[in-house]
């Protein structure tokens, strides 16, 4: 991986980042809904993969953070914020613990433990929004669900830091 990017060039990375996350989480929120609420692929997340082991946790925090504000605010529907927000923070959370233990070639791995974990801060602020643990009974299918779509997203994210890593040489 490559070194630190500092100032300027820090900053337009960032930018772009959010600006692509964003795009891709807006597009995507176009697509037709899966039968089961809350369960959609998550492509945005490959550009918090990408950040997390690239530039490192505070930058992959801000992009994240950036895009689930923004997500809200663009796609109009403020309950997006509470929901991104807390699933965000946990798959973060993960992120970070799955950063120090995984090699290059295991990036890939990150993506659905972090699916997980974003799936689980949903429903912990679902419940705490209906105050009731019966969104809870999601939980199995939203499991099943976020261990696909991560691999799908951790593959493509390992695809692209590959990628990008062979483009700087």
């Amino acid at each position: 991986m490559a070194g630190p990017v500092k100032g300027a060039g820090r900053t337009a990375r960032l930018a772009l980042l959010t600006a692509i996350a964003l795009t891709i989480f807006l597009a995507e929120a176009q697509l037709p809904v899966i039968p089961i609420p809350g369960v959609k692929l998550g492509l945005a997340n490959i550009v918090t993969v990408y950040a997390m082991f690239v530039m490192g946790p505070g930058d992959a925090l801000m992009v994240l953070s950036a895009r689930v504000f923004l997500g809200a605010v663009f796609s109009g529907q403020p309950m997006t914020l509470i929901y991104s927000a807390a699933g965000g923070a946990l798959s973060w959370c993960a992120l970070c613990l799955l950063r120090k233990g995984l090699s290059q070639n295991q990036i890939w791995l990150a993506s659905p433990a972090a699916a997980v974990f974003h799936n689980l801060g949903q429903l912990l602020a679902a419940c705490a929004v209906v105050k009731s643990w019966a969104a809870m009974a999601w939980l199995p299918y939203l499991l099943i669900a976020a261990v696909a779509a991560g691999l799908f997203t951790g593959i493509a994210a390992q695809a692209l830091i590959k990628r990008l890593n062979r483009a700087r040489k």
